[in-house]
Parts: structure tokens; C-alpha cells; sequence
């Protein structure tokens, strides 16, 4: 099913809710916690890679240290999805070596081509999760608004670093385009993928 994105940018494919039936309710809820847990354990590994090139670097203290902020904005959702999936007996993704991987390499490979395009990086990453975020808060209304609530204090944070990426030039830099485009494609595969895997 295709749908407007909540800030009415592009379309999204918003995931099916599986059938009625004894379980439907509970595999949906953990595909969900899955696709978050490796998302926030992603986010963390994309600033860990930013800072080990920036963070050392002379004359990038002030990005070093908002990066530094934004990593343990992540690694605060990442504990709470770790306790989420321990109480609801939900096996992480599969992939999650190859996902903390890709993306310190990621974090790592747009701090090299500079301050403008790591923003570009957080920008790009942070437009597919806050759609992500919203689609699931929508979802799970209903369902389990305590859990929504908390959906949307995490989403507050992304749209923060967003906003934050795009006041420092993240769409200023040459090519910033085409990365963020890039980047935001293989955020919305990865998401696809960690559902099944």
C-alpha cells in the first residue's frame, strides 16, 4: 500500500499489518522492535564512525561534541529497545553485525568528505526514520499508547537532529543531493530487509 509521508514529501510503502488471528498482534509488535532496535544500533554506529575520523580532528570540536550529544541521544533508544526486545522475547535482526558495520562505514565515509556532508548523512538517515517513527506511532495508537508515546519522545530526537543537520548546511554541500539521496534509499531497504531477516 502506498500513502503520503507525514510531512507530505514523497509516497512511502507503509508495511501491511499481518492478518487477524492468535499471534498477528505479537509478530507484528516484534518486526517493529526488530526494524528499531537495528535502526537506533545503526544511528550509533553511524556517529562512532563520524567521530573516529572528526573527533580527533583540529578545528571540528564543535561538531565533534554535537555528534557526541547525538550518539548518546541514539544509545539511549538503543538501550531501551535492548530491554524491549528482552521482554517481549524478540530476537534482534539477524543482519545486526553487518548493520553496525555498513554503518560505521557510512559515518565514517561522508566525515572524510567533510563537516557539510556528515550532516548531509544525519539529514538523510533521520527523513527516512522520522517517517518510519510516525507510521509506527499511527500503528500502534490504538494498540499500545504507552509504547506510542514513547515513539514519539525517540522521534523528537530525530527531527531535532535533523533540524540541527540541515541549520549546520547539510543541504549546501556539493553533492549533498545525490548522497542524501543514496543514503536514504539504502535506509528504506535496510528497513524492508530487517523486517523479513
Amino acid at each position: 500500500m502506498t500513502d503520503i509521508s507525514p510531512t507530505g514529501s514523497a509516497p512511502t510503502d507503509r508495511p501491511v499489518p499481518p492478518r487477524p488471528g492468535p499471534g498477528g498482534q505479537a509478530a507484528r509488535l516484534a518486526q517493529m522492535l526488530r526494524v528499531d532496535h537495528a535502526g537506533e544500533l545503526a544511528a550509533v554506529h553511524i556517529y562512532r564512525g563520524q567521530r573516529a575520523v572528526l573527533g580527533a580532528a583540529p578545528g571540528h570540536e564543535a561538531i565533534s561534541e554535537t555528534l557526541e550529544r547525538m550518539e548518546g541521544h541514539e544509545a539511549r533508544h538503543l538501550a531501551r529497545f535492548d530491554a524491549l526486545l528482552n521482554q517481549t522475547h524478540t530476537r534482534p535482526t539477524l543482519l545486526a553485525p553487518l548493520w553496525r558495520a555498513t554503518a560505521f562505514v557510512l559515518g565514517a565515509g561522508t566525515a572524510l568528505m567533510g563537516e557539510r556532508l556528515a550532516h548531509a548523512c544525519t539529514d538523510a538517515v533521520e527523513s527516512v526514520i522520522e517517517v518510519h517513527y510516525a507510521e509506527q506511532i499511527a500503528e500502534l495508537e490504538g494498540q499500545d499508547p504507552a509504547l506510542a508515546a514513547e515513539l514519539s519522545g525517540f522521534r523528537d530526537d530525530e527531527l531535532a537532529h535533523k533540524q540541527e543537520a540541515i541549520d549546520s548546511g547539510s543541504r549546501e554541500a556539493p553533492g549533498a543531493a545525490l548522497v542524501s539521496a543514496v543514503i536514504r534509499a539504502g535506509c528504506r531497504a535496510a528497513i524492508k530487509i530487517t523486517e523479513r531477516i
